[in-house]
This record gives C-alpha cells, structure tokens and sequence, in this order.
C-alpha cells in the first residue's frame, strides 16, 4: 500500500503554485501522480437567486462570464504548463498513470470548486488544498469539503515556501480520540515512509479514550518506530503547544484529526483544529 494519487484544485487566485510544490513535495517521497483540476465558473450561478432577469440582461451577464473564464482557464493552464516545465514533470492524458516516476495530468471541471473536490476527492489518496486565506475570503469552503466529504486525508498547504521533501519527519498530534485514530489508520503508507514519527501529546486534564503507548504499540506492529514527546497545557493553549512541539522535534509535516462531530462545536480538540487551520505555518495533514 502506497500513495498514488494527490488531487491538486487550482485556480486564478494566486495560491494554485503553492500547492502545487507542497504536493510535489509529498508526491516525490512515492513518485505519485498529481491530479491537477482547474474548476472553471458556471456562468449560471452568477445570475441573481429569486430574482427576475430579462433574457437580454441573462445572455449579456452569462456571455461576459464565459469570457472571463475562458481567459482565467488560458492562463491558469499556461501556468501549469510552464509549471511542469520548470520542475521536468511528464504530463500525462489519461490512466493508468506511472508507477515508476512523478506524473501529473489537467482537467477542466464546471461548477464550484468546494462542490467539485467534494465529490473528485473521494478518489484521490490526499487532497491537496491551500490555507485558507481569511482577508480575501479564499478557500475555506474548499477546505471544509474536502475535509468532511470526501474521507481522505487532507494537506493543508500554507502560503510559506516548501523548504524541502515533506514526509521525512512527521509529528503526529495525540490526544486518545477517534478522529487521531483515523488519521494514523488513513496515512500509514506516508508514515511508514517517514524516516521519523514524533508522537505528541499535549496534556490539558481531560480523560484521553488511548494513551499514547497504545498507539505507539500499534504503529510498531506496522513496522513504524515512533518516540513520544508529552507536555501538558491549558484548554485555550493546545494548539499553539502542538505547533511548537512539532517545530522543536523538527518536523516537516504534521499529521492530526480534525473536527469529531460538527466543525460548529469543534469536539475533538477543542478550539484546536481551527487554531491550527488559521495559524500553522508548517504543512499539515487533516483527517476528519
């Protein structure tokens, strides 16, 4: 069992680059295959909801957008070309996709991009999506539905540059719950992959489900050694604890669970999820 194929959504936003070299950076530890999906607006849903539209005013407002999205598409896959130019990626048209070497592939989807990964995602083995980025209001419907639709393994990429491979050194946030759980279960091939695992477990007073020896057991039956980093840390405080711990033990990724029941009530860490989502500058790799 491996990696295969990471699932990259790319549009004109300026952010499409930077997740391309997270997943490129990921993807070159298992010569993956990097699925690149340019999501190109539908004319119709920028006409008014509810409202009357003369069939004038429509065919003037839906021409308008098909150009401005045939333009955005130009670009965008200029870009892309260049793109694997720059990092000497063979493009590919269709499967089965190399399993000997890096690959990549474009298509053209309609529709809205959170609707699209929604539903692609569930058959890639990691969707690749940017951080979200609250001042212009960019992407965090993308990142909710490929979190809680598609049951894979989110990479949540920051606006930082790639410093190097991602996956070498990967610290795992612990905290007993189902969701960590899942998370280790869903990305054994990457961990087992890593050259090392970090367990960190940051202690607030709350009962845990699993104590951190029991997963650590459980990696090392998956042929996965692992050490374990415990400090302890007020409710309001374990996320900024985490990202520190995973800093000072060197990690290059950090691998987590996300959101236990409802993003609204946040129940799996606390407010820890968001914290991590809105602040980590370091790689991170969600599981819901």
């Amino acid at each position: 069992m491996t990696l295969h194929t990471i699932l990259v959504p790319v549009r004109g936003d300026g952010l499409g680059e930077g997740v391309l070299d997270h997943a490129l950076a990921l993807g070159r530890r298992f010569d993956a295959h990097l699925d690149v999906v340019h999501c190109r607006p539908n004319p119709e849903d920028l006409l008014p909801f509810g409202v009357f539209v003369p069939a004038a005013l429509k065919q003037s407002i839906t021409a308008s957008a098909g150009s401005l999205a045939n333009e955005e598409e130009q670009r965008v896959k200029a870009h892309f070309e260049d793109y694997c130019r720059r990092h000497q990626l063979a493009v590919v048209t269709g499967r089965p996709w190399p399993q000997d070497r890096m690959s990549v592939s474009w298509r053209e989807e309609t529709g809205k991009q959170a609707a699209i990964v929604g539903v692609l995602g569930r058959l890639a083995d990691v969707v690749a999506v940017a951080q979200p980025d609250h001042g212009r209001n960019l992407g965090l419907n993308t990142l909710e539905a490929a979190l809680l639709e598609t049951g894979r393994p989110v990479l949540l990429c920051p606006a930082k540059p790639v410093a190097g491979p991602l996956g070498a050194q990967i610290a795992v946030a612990w905290n007993g719950s189902t969701e960590a759980t899942r998370a280790i279960a869903a990305t054994l091939p990457i961990l087992a992959a890593a050259d090392k695992v970090t367990l960190i477990s940051v202690a607030t007073g709350a009962k845990e489900g699993l104590a951190a020896a029991a997963i650590g057991d459980y990696l090392s039956d998956h042929g996965i050694a692992s050490e374990l980093r415990s400090q302890t840390a007020r409710g309001s405080e374990v996320g900024q604890a985490l990202l520190l711990a995973a800093k000072e033990a060197g990690a290059d990724l950090l691998l987590m669970g996300a959101y236990g029941q409802s993003r609204r009530r946040e129940l799996i860490m606390g407010g820890v999820t968001q914290y991590v989502i809105d602040e980590s500058d370091l790689p991170v790799l969600l599981c819901h």
